[in-house]
């Protein structure tokens, strides 16, 4: 159920709600890292989803303007995000897949190749729930944003 104001319906998350949670987006990612817990590329995301969909927390979908045009990838995109629908996964949306290489380290190569960063994934460390205060504002601004209607909530990933 949501119980939100008028002025939280009416009006876009302020700036500095914004920023707390992409911080909180960062540090999720910075945490799951070294436990094991993302699963980067489409192909990996869609094997990951189908195998065992009850231990993803969080799906990222991330694109940098050149990728609007794309339209196989805005397939792959509107295909994982109904799975994650369909399986109450919450979902974000990156717009600076440089910025989101960096937090993940690398800058964006894995062995030499370029990563996939388009999908990410985050799945739980353990069998039971994940609990990060991180990752529950991650999850309360999912939840919050599907409330106003805006299923796959939009985050700025800014330049370091």
């Amino acid at each position: 159920m949501c119980k939100m104001t008028f002025e939280e319906l009416s009006g876009e998350y302020s700036t500095e709600r914004m920023d707390t949670v992409t911080k909180a987006l960062e540090e999720v990612l910075s945490s799951a890292l070294p436990q094991g817990c993302i699963t980067v590329g489409v192909y990996e995301a869609a094997k990951s989803l189908n195998v065992d969909p009850d231990n993803v927390v969080l799906c990222i979908l991330a694109t940098d303007d050149e990728d609007v045009k794309d339209v196989a990838l805005q397939i792959h995109f509107t295909l994982i995000q109904a799975f994650c629908c369909e399986n109450d996964i919450n979902i974000l949306r990156v717009n600076n897949t440089r910025r989101l290489a960096e937090i993940l380290g690398g800058g964006g190569k894995q062995g030499g190749e370029p990563m996939d960063l388009h999908c990410v994934l985050v799945t739980s460390p353990h069998s039971s729930s994940w609990k990060d205060p991180a990752l529950s504002k991650v999850n309360r601004f999912c939840r919050e944003s599907r409330c106003m209607d805006q299923w796959v909530p939009i985050i700025n990933l800014p330049e370091r």
